[in-house]
């Protein structure tokens, strides 16, 4: 849209506001505003208020000296300008005009030069008194050159009650195209009525409010985070969002909250319910243009056509880095069909190796693009084995697992396992399968630099408490997961603070004396405040996730995934009566060594090791990253305690790998 354009329908859009103003602010506060009418084209409930605003927009565009096309919230879809209103259909109308103008060799074509030179800014060029014939001629009145999206008062309930979330919403498109989307919005511009903020937005060029230019907040982490959203009763994934942010907000008006993204009142704006367009095309705009990120529920581009008619689910979130956490939050119960899988093995039994070599064929016989670990391709190329070399093996492997050397009939070696191998850290897949016991996944999912892959794990250690599959017709599960049936849980991480370094545990992070039979002094914080000061052979801080490995070992409390909270376990403290504690996920914890000169080990997850001294103090809070686990029920855990820890634990695979 050519700056001429811009500055006509701003005029225009500007004078409606100015009028909508006056016309309602009588009647704002007062009850028998609010009584029905009528019901509006949208398929809404039209109350008096809203009549009186949508005169004054029918008005305006109505003694223009051009025709437009208006698509209001009470009226519906009208052809309105040199004095007519007249009832379209606005595909119908887009498609006349579009081969009207193809006829005519005008597609895409602006107004000529001395046209728009005719046209009197200064006078807004919005009554016919106000423009000189000459102008007049100059426009094609058959054609409209404009759409207008008017929601001449959203918030009218508020409007009707004195609560001050209530305004209007212009957004304009140019008539140039057959099909007009949402993507095609030049200009935004909407008016909180109640505290006079003005927003606008031109595409292209950014948002302002008040003038000011506007840009969204950066925040990412998801319990820091203010959300406005309007939910349905099948909306899982968002009542799941909402449980972790820190506040959440519903103020009547879509117009108002998505574009609150843009100067950082909101983080997020959700509308499971589906918005009308009406209500979202100039707030979207003004958001989108000030940096933040607009989409549907599975992150694709808004681009539902102009309409009266037309809704859409809309997911806002004030950057890119946030709204894919809020993407993969609100998708928690949602699957997809895997087309790209990356393999993790434990290489020191024979069974797990060979193992994944069939899993590999089998992939492969799937069409899944395939990556494994460099270490297991160098392991399967060595191995190499012939059909009787082959055969032997499976028949050791009988011996003590049955099941094992059932899945593995089938298999042969091919020629290159090379072509598959690829870093853990370059995982660019859509599931991780590890193949080994806990440990095994501590390992491939500490060394994947997206957490945010799910990982499936199946249990070739011992107890395998996090790995999800048993060895027996995995295959056959496996294909029902490749095809979508699945769900994904969500587990939380610990963040440590060593130093100037970051690192995450899954499960635990254990601080141990550096020599045997050593103690070591501790002083515990808990937001500041001092929990414990005491003498232990180590100190454990762990997740739910961890509560049934070390942490339970320790004596620790077992604690549901669900629960938002951290233990603490010291080991073997020298202290009566000192027991285990739960906190807040929320909190920060706090830990130092109190005795000069003794140095400590910092173990995460088994897998990370760290040199700490008397002179650290350690920071622990949640990471903002949680691990993502594929599961075939979405009831497991209880069933998991009953199976897995009834035997004592004789065989804890907390360091399998």
């Amino acid at each position: 849209m050519n700056k001429k354009d811009i500055d006509l329908c701003e005029n225009i859009s500007n004078k409606i506001i100015e009028n909508v103003e006056k016309k309602i602010k009588e009647h704002v506060g007062n009850n028998k505003s609010g009584e029905f009418v009528k019901m509006g084209a949208d398929g809404t409930p039209t109350s008096f208020i809203d009549l009186i605003a949508e005169k004054e927009v029918i008005k305006v565009l109505k003694n223009t000296n051009f025709t437009s096309i208006l698509i209001s919230e009470e009226i519906g879809e009208l052809k309105i300008g040199d004095g007519s209103v007249k009832n379209i259909n606005v595909s119908d109308e887009l498609k006349r005009v579009y081969n009207s103008k193809n006829k005519s060799g005008l597609i895409n074509s602006d107004l000529n030069e001395s046209s728009l030179n005719n046209l009197d800014l200064n006078k807004s060029c919005l009554i016919n008194s106000d423009l000189n014939e000459s102008s007049l001629n100059n426009f094609d009145l058959d054609n409209p050159r404009f759409i207008f999206l008017v929601d001449p008062l959203d918030g009218t309930s508020n409007a009707i009650k004195n609560i001050s979330a209530y305004g209007i919403s212009i957004a304009v498109a140019l008539v140039n195209k057959e099909y007009v989307s949402l993507d095609d919005i030049e200009l935004g511009f909407i008016k909180n009525f109640a505290s006079g903020d003005y927003y606008h937005a031109v595409k292209g060029k950014g948002a302002w409010l008040n003038n000011k230019k506007m840009t969204p907040n950066s925040e990412t982490n998801i319990n820091n985070l203010s959300i406005g959203a309007f939910v349905k009763n099948n909306s899982y994934g968002v009542f799941n969002l909402i449980k972790k942010v820190r506040r959440m907000r519903i103020l009547g008006s879509v117009v108002l909250e998505l574009a609150y993204i843009a100067n950082g009142k909101y983080d997020v704006f959700i509308d499971m319910r589906g918005s009308r367009i009406i209500d979202i095309a100039a707030s979207m705009l003004i958001a989108s243009e000030s940096g933040a990120v607009i989409t549907d529920e599975n992150g694709n581009k808004l681009k539902k056509r102009l309409s009266i008619s037309e809704k859409a689910i809309v997911i806002g979130s004030s950057n890119s880095k946030l709204h894919k956490k809020i993407i993969n939050t609100i998708n928690n119960n949602k699957s997809f069909d895997i087309k790209r899988v990356g393999i993790v093995s434990r290489l020191d039994k024979i069974e797990a190796v060979l193992f994944s070599a069939k899993l590999i064929q089998f992939l492969d016989s799937h069409n899944i693009d395939i990556s494994i670990e460099n270490s297991l391709a160098k392991k399967l190329s060595e191995l190499n084995m012939d059909e009787s070399t082959l055969d032997e093996n499976i028949a050791k492997i009988s011996k003590y697992s049955e099941g094992i050397a059932n899945e593995l009939h089938g298999l042969t070696f091919k020629d290159d396992y090379y072509r598959y191998a690829t870093n853990i850290k370059e995982f660019d897949v859509d599931m991780v399968i590890t193949l080994g016991g806990d440990g095994t996944l501590l390992r491939g999912q500490t060394k994947l630099s997206n957490s945010e892959i799910p990982i499936l794990g199946i249990n070739l250690g011992t107890v395998g408490f996090l790995t999800e599959l048993d060895i027996e017709n995995s295959f056959k599960k496996i294909d029902t997961i490749l095809k979508g049936e699945y769900f994904k849980e969500k587990r939380t991480q610990l963040k440590v603070s060593h130093g100037k370094e970051l690192f995450t545990a899954l499960n635990e992070v254990v601080i141990m004396t550096e020599k045997p039979a050593k103690m070591l002094n501790f002083e515990v914080r808990v937001d500041g405040e001092i929990v414990e000061e005491f003498r232990a052979d180590g100190l454990i801080l762990s997740t739910p996730s961890g509560s049934t490995a070390y942490s339970m070992s320790a004596g620790g409390p077992i604690v549901d995934p669900k629960v938002g909270a951290f233990i603490i376990i010291p080991i073997c403290p020298y202290k009566l009566g000192l027991r285990p504690f739960v906190v807040s996920d929320k909190s920060e914890i706090k830990v130092k060594l109190l005795k000069k000169g003794k140095k400590a080990v910092l173990v995460m997850d088994g897998q990370v090791s760290q040199e700490i001294d008397d002179s650290e103090e350690l920071r622990f809070v949640r990471s903002e990253n949680d691990v993502c686990f594929i599961r075939t029920t979405d009831k497991y855990f209880y069933q998991k305690v009953k199976e897995k820890l009834t035997e004592g634990g004789s065989g804890s695979d907390r360091v399998c790998f």
